[in-house]
């Protein structure tokens, strides 16, 4: 199975973890965004959302990059990736 074989695609073209995502799995896509490698696009704002939901599923090292990428971010990116996160908890 492949990373992005658990990710559907927003209307946008860019892929959205579905619910049963693992940890290591959302951590991984995280970092695809927070390097801009991989076909995803360089988004801190996903990637904290992604590091997150990682967090919340046991992943130590998403901890630790939510972090770094948030010393990086505006205050308001932060929010907003908090925001996305909150909603994709809620539809999952």
């Amino acid at each position: 199975m492949t990373m992005l074989a658990s990710v559907d695609t927003k209307c946008d073209g860019l892929p959205l973890p579905n619910p049963d995502a693992t940890g290591d799995e959302l951590f991984r896509l995280g970092l695809l965004y927070s390097t801009g490698q991989g076909g995803a696009p360089l988004d801190y704002v996903s990637a904290h959302m992604l590091f997150n939901l990682a967090a919340m599923r046991g992943s130590m090292e998403a901890k630790v990059y939510r972090k770094e990428i948030a010393g990086e971010m505006a205050s308001e990116d932060v929010a907003e990736a908090q925001r996305q996160a909150r909603q994709w908890l809620a539809q999952g």
